[in-house]
Order: C-alpha cells, then sequence, then structure tokens
C-alpha cells in the first residue's frame, strides 16, 4: 500500500509539473497568436499597398501603351508628310536644303535660321495665296550674315552639293511700301506669323502684296494703288497689269506638310515628355513594390517562424496534454489498485474478526433449534449467493473487458479526434482569424475583380469572333453569288465564243468574196475616179444589165492590149526605182572610192615614213662600222605596169598616179661603198 501511495504522489507531481508546462506553453501561444494577429494585419496591409500599386501600374502602363501608339501615329503621319513635301519640292531645291541642313551640321555653322517655309505660319485659308507670292522664294535660307552664306556657298561648291539662295538679314533692305487702309484688300505681311528678327526677309518677299477679295478687286486695286494683289484662290495681278491664275491644287500645299511636320513634332515632343513622366512615376511605383516585396518577404518569413514556434508550442501542448492523460490513466490504475488492496485489506481483517468471534462460540450441537433452521436456511441462500457472487464476477470481467475496448477505442480513435477538433476550435478561436478571414475576403475581391475582367475580355472577345462569324458568312455568301455569277459569266462568254466563232466563220467566207471581187476589178483594169460613185446607187440587175452592155461593146475591141495602161505605169514606177537605185549605187561607189584613196595614202605615208626611219639608222650604222664607207636603201617601185627599178633616194617626194592613186612598191634596193668611190 505504501508502495502504491509513493508511485500516486509521483504521477500526481508529475501531472502537476505537465500541468503548468501546459499552462506556460499556451500563455506563449497566446502571445505569439497575438504576434502573429499583427503581422498578418501588417501582411493584409502591405498587400493592400501593393495591390493598389499594381493598379495605378496597369493604369499608367495602359496610358503608357496609348501615348506610345499615339507617338508611332504621330511619326508615320510626319513621315507621310515628309515624303509629300519632298515630293512637291523641285528635286534640285530639295538636294540644295538637304545639303545646307549637312554642312550646318558637320561644320558646326551657327547664324542659320532656315528656309522661308519652315518660319512663316499664317491661317490655312491664307495659304494657297502665301505659297503663290513666294513662289520659289519660300525655299530662300534665311541667314545672319553675309559672311556665313559666302561659307556655305563655298562648301556647297567644294561637295557639288546643289544651289541655294540665301537671304542674308545684314544685306537686306526692305521696300518702303505706302499701304492705304481699305476693306476691300489687307497686306499680307498682317496676316503672317514669325519672329521679329525675321521680319526684314519677310518685308523682301511679302511686303509688296496685298490680299483681296475678288479678281476684279485686285484688277483695281492693282491699277489704282500699283501694287501687287492675289486672292485666296492665287489669282495674281501685277502692279505692272499681267494677271496670273488658274486652278492650285491646296492638297498639295507645301505649307500645308510644313504645317502638319511643325504639330507632329510639337506633339510628339509633348508625347515624349509626358511619355517620361510616365515612365518615372513607373519607376518610382516599381521601387515602392519592390520594396513592399522586400518587406513583405521579411515578414512572411517572421511570420512563418512564429507560426512554426507556434505550431512547436501547439504540439508541445498536445504532447504533454498526452503525456498527461497516460499519467492520469495510469494514477487511476494505481488508485484502483490501491482501492481493490485497501478493499481486500478491509476484508481479510473482517474474515479474521469473524474467525475470532467465531472462535469464541459454541459448537452446532450446542445451538438451539431456532439456530439450526437458520443455518439450514442460510446454507442455501449462501450457496445461492456465491452462484450469483461467481456470475457477477464473470459479468464484471466481461464489462471490464468492454471497458477496456471502449477505453482503447476512445484512446485511440475518438479522443485523437476530439482534439483535432479542439485544435481547429482554437485555431477558430484564435486573434489571427479574423485578420486571416479579411485577407482571404480581400483575395477573393481581386479574384472576382480578375475574373469580371477576364469575363468583359471574354465576352468582347466572344463578340469579336461572333463580328468576324458574321463577316465570314458573308463574305462565304458573296464568294458564292460571285461564283453563280462567274458560272453564268463563263456561260454567257462560251455562248458569245459560240456567235464569235460563227461571225469570224462568216467574216472569212465574206473576206474570199471581197477578194475575189477585188481580183475582177483589177482585171479589169484602171478605173475613173467617178466609177464606184456612179454605179453605187444602182440595183444588181440594173448592173447585170449594164455589165452585159459593156461586155457586148469590148468585144468589139477584143484586139486591143486593154492592159497597156496599168503596163505602163508598171514600167515608169519600175524605171523609177532603178534610176534612184543607179543613184544610190553610184554614191556608194564615189564614197567607196574615196576611202580606198584615203587608205591607200594613209598606208603608203605609213610606209614611207617607216622606210625613211629605216633608211637613215642604216645609213647611220653603216658608216660606223665601215670607215670612210657609205651605204643607201632605195625603195622599188612600179610604174604603169612595168617593172622597172627607180633609184630615187628615200627622201625624195612620192608623184601620185593620174588617179591620185600611190605607185606600188616591189622591193628596196640596197647601194653600198666600202671605200666611197664605188657602190
Amino acid at each position: 500500500e505504501s508502495l502504491l501511495q509513493d508511485e500516486s504522489q509521483k504521477l500526481k507531481d508529475e501531472i502537476n509539473k505537465l500541468t503548468n508546462h501546459i499552462e506556460s506553453r499556451r500563455s506563449e501561444s497566446s502571445k505569439l497568436e497575438a504576434v502573429l494577429a499583427d503581422k498578418q494585419k501588417n501582411h493584409n496591409d502591405f498587400t493592400k499597398q501593393k495591390n493598389a500599386l499594381q493598379d495605378e501600374r496597369k493604369s499608367f502602363w495602359k496610358e503608357e501603351n496609348s501615348v506610345t501608339a499615339e507617338i508611332d501615329r504621330l511619326k508615320e503621319d510626319l513621315v507621310k508628310a515628309q515624303k509629300s513635301l519632298d515630293h512637291a519640292t523641285p528635286g534640285d531645291i530639295r538636294r540644295g536644303l538637304n545639303s545646307v541642313s549637312r554642312i550646318i551640321r558637320d561644320h558646326g555653322i551657327g547664324g542659320v535660321f532656315g528656309p522661308v517655309l519652315e518660319l512663316v505660319d499664317c491661317e490655312e485659308k491664307f495659304f494657297t495665296a502665301v505659297e503663290v507670292t513666294a513662289g520659289n522664294s519660300l525655299f530662300h535660307v534665311v541667314v545672319e550674315n553675309d559672311d556665313i552664306s559666302t561659307r556655305i556657298i563655298q562648301v556647297l561648291t567644294r561637295e557639288k552639293g546643289g544651289r541655294v539662295t540665301f537671304i542674308p538679314l545684314n544685306r537686306v533692305h526692305a521696300p518702303n511700301v505706302n499701304v492705304p487702309q481699305s476693306s476691300d484688300f489687307v497686306p499680307l505681311l498682317k496676316k503672317l506669323k514669325f519672329r521679329a528678327e525675321h521680319r526684314r526677309a519677310f518685308e523682301q518677299v511679302f511686303g509688296r502684296t496685298v490680299i483681296c477679295r475678288d479678281l476684279e478687286t485686285a484688277t483695281r486695286v492693282a491699277r489704282s494703288n500699283s501694287l501687287d494683289c492675289i486672292t485666296l484662290d492665287g489669282d495674281q495681278v501685277a502692279k505692272k497689269g499681267g494677271m496670273t491664275g488658274g486652278f492650285y491644287d491646296s492638297r498639295r500645299s507645301r505649307l500645308k506638310f510644313v504645317k502638319v511636320i511643325r504639330d507632329n513634332k510639337a506633339e510628339i515632343e509633348k508625347k515624349t515628355a509626358h511619355l517620361e513622366n510616365v515612365g518615372k512615376k513607373l519607376k518610382d511605383i516599381d521601387k515602392k513594390i519592390t520594396d513592399l516585396i522586400t518587406k513583405h518577404q521579411q515578414m512572411d518569413a517572421e511570420r512563418d517562424h512564429a507560426k512554426s514556434e507556434l505550431e512547436q508550442f501547439k504540439a508541445d501542448i498536445a504532447s504533454a496534454t498526452k503525456q498527461k492523460g497516460s499519467l492520469e490513466k495510469a494514477l487511476a490504475k494505481k488508485e484502483k489498485s490501491l482501492a481493490n488492496i485497501r478493499n481486500q485489506i478491509e476484508q481479510i481483517q473482517s474474515g479474521i474478526a469473524m474467525k475470532n468471534d467465531e472462535m469464541g462460540t459454541e459448537l452446532i450441537d450446542q445451538l438451539t433449534l431456532e439456530e439450526r433452521d437458520l443455518l439450514s436456511r442460510l446454507n442455501p441462500e449462501i450457496t445461492r449467493l456465491k452462484e450469483k457472487f461467481l456470475s457477477c464476477k464473470n459479468s464484471r470481467i466481461e464489462i471490464e473487458t468492454r471497458k477496456e475496448e471502449l477505453e482503447n477505442n476512445l484512446s485511440t480513435n475518438l479522443m485523437r479526434r476530439q482534439k483535432e477538433l479542439e485544435a481547429i476550435i482554437s485555431s477558430a478561436d484564435s486573434k489571427t482569424l479574423p485578420v486571416e478571414v479579411e485577407a482571404k475576403e480581400q483575395e477573393l475581391k481581386e479574384s472576382k475583380r480578375t475574373l469580371d475582367e477576364a469575363t468583359t475580355v471574354l465576352k468582347a472577345n466572344v463578340d469579336a469572333i461572333n463580328a468576324h462569324t458574321r463577316q465570314m458568312e458573308q463574305l462565304k455568301k458573296q464568294r458564292d453569288d460571285l461564283k453563280a455569277l462567274e458560272a453564268n459569266l463563263e456561260q454567257t462568254v462560251q455562248d458569245g465564243a459560240k456567235d464569235l466563232e460563227q461571225l469570224m466563220s462568216s467574216r472569212s467566207t465574206y473576206l474570199v468574196k471581197q477578194d475575189e471581187c477585188m481580183k475582177k476589178i483589177r482585171d479589169l483594169g484602171s478605173l475613173p475616179a467617178d466609177a464606184f460613185e456612179t454605179y453605187k446607187r444602182k440595183n444588181k440587175k440594173q448592173l447585170q444589165k449594164l455589165l452585159y452592155d459593156c461586155n457586148e461593146q469590148l468585144k468589139q475591141f477584143s484586139h486591143v492590149n486593154q492592159k497597156a495602161l496599168d503596163q505602163y505605169v508598171n514600167f515608169t514606177e519600175q524605171r523609177e526605182q532603178l534610176q534612184r537605185r543607179r543613184a544610190e549605187l553610184d554614191a556608194g561607189d564615189e564614197k567607196i572610192r574615196e576611202l580606198i584613196s584615203v587608205l591607200d595614202q594613209r598606208k603608203d605615208e605609213s610606209i614611207e615614213r617607216t622606210f625613211k626611219g629605216v633608211a637613215r639608222h642604216f645609213r647611220e650604222v653603216f658608216s660606223e662600222l665601215v670607215q670612210g664607207g657609205h651605204g643607201y636603201l632605195v625603195m622599188m617601185k612600179k610604174k604603169d605596169g612595168d617593172a622597172g627599178d627607180d633609184d630615187m633616194d628615200e627622201d625624195a617626194p612620192r608623184e601620185a598616179d593620174p588617179e591620185g592613186r600611190i605607185e606600188k612598191y616591189i622591193g628596196v634596193k640596197v647601194k653600198v661603198s666600202f671605200t666611197g668611190k664605188g657602190e
């Protein structure tokens, strides 16, 4: 008994120790749950900030894409306007202006303001008047002084870069034109916008011109005020009386192209600046998002660490609780065993007491009748009670066995499930649950918004697909209609081909008949000029009757050559052709003879020139080789078919034959003397 009491006390001490450990772990868990709740709240706040920044970044991305697309469109329009301006500008002027721009850029020349076309601005309704008034002066380049223009012209001349007209502001003297005030006209210069330092250049180009309402007013103003007048349609009236007008294609207005280029460049610069501003904002937002993500990651790491610690605490609490439960079971068993032992001790003590009491009683023979009757009645009762005790003992054993099975089931299944449910309840009672619920609700809202956006995009895509499908069906229907029309047209073409074939057959037949008729007409010989007109309106019978009469009359002249006139005409034409051919051949023969003569003369001159050089070198070399001797080379030639020799020296001139041809050479004779006396 004392041993069991000691063991029970040890179990109670361990249970108390585990209880204290569980309480400390629970307090630490509650603290960690509070920390996790704060961290979860901060996590949700960071998530909201990140989502807001991401939404703002998406809006900036959308704006950036829109601005970029607008800039690309403006650049395309700018390129188109530049190409149109290049096509509307004469080629030599365009090449000269491009050369000036390159020279300014390469040589770093300052003081060049640009062509008048780029320096002027006005309302669109005055474009035609300004272009017609200025003409090619629109392409004159305004410079600060004549030194700059001289320098550029020198480079242009050296590099062959074209020609450009310059307007040096220091050499320009604006004309003094007194323009009266009138409602019929207005000076063109007042309708132009330009910088003040360029005024003299614009006064030189536009200072003498006024804009009038119509051509009649322009004629009257030019005559009365000696001014150059122009209308908004570009009709000009000079102060000297000359008039220029007609249609002017405003679609090819160079000022319009320049205005488009200028406006597009300004808009591109504006959009580019706005795009850079958006880019800076995007960089700031990216930096903020990066910082938030870094903090978010740190916080996630801390939260995960806290969660792992909390899970460890919960595992320790569960382990301690389980260990406590096992100790409590062991304590209960010990207490039960102690109670059984105490009951047994009490039973033994009561049995001893009963035995001691029996030891002081008399034997049965000394019992009374009543006591004997009672004993006889109690013995069966005792037997019955013993049997009942045995049955109860067996029932108790079965019940204890069942109890142990139920306890095992309870400890293995139900208690484990209870702990799981308690863990879920404890987690549900945790302080982090509302924050997590809020975070999940925020994620649910974001998911719903993303789903709505995706649904909107999907709907738009489905609508586009349906529209394209309908369009494709319409195109298929049009294709089928066109195929049917093509089949009809092919049938029509085939029918037309058949008709054409029949017509061509008829045409061939009629052409054969025409050839036969023409042959018969040619056989008739020459006809008078009015023959066709005379017989044109007669019918076939009249013509046959006339033909019969004519044939009867012709029979009287059967011995006459009816084709004599035609033969005479043919022979005359052949003679003229032969005469022309003879004249051509004579002219060709003359040219050939002249060419032969020139070639022979050149040939003989070349032969004589070569022979003279050879003879001179032979004479010099022979005199050097033979002291006191001399040697000569003499050309041998043929005269009038004779083979006689001619001893003419190589330096003597040659005479031509009567026909102008130089005589033929037949060889060379060598004359030498070794002593200087005999050859």
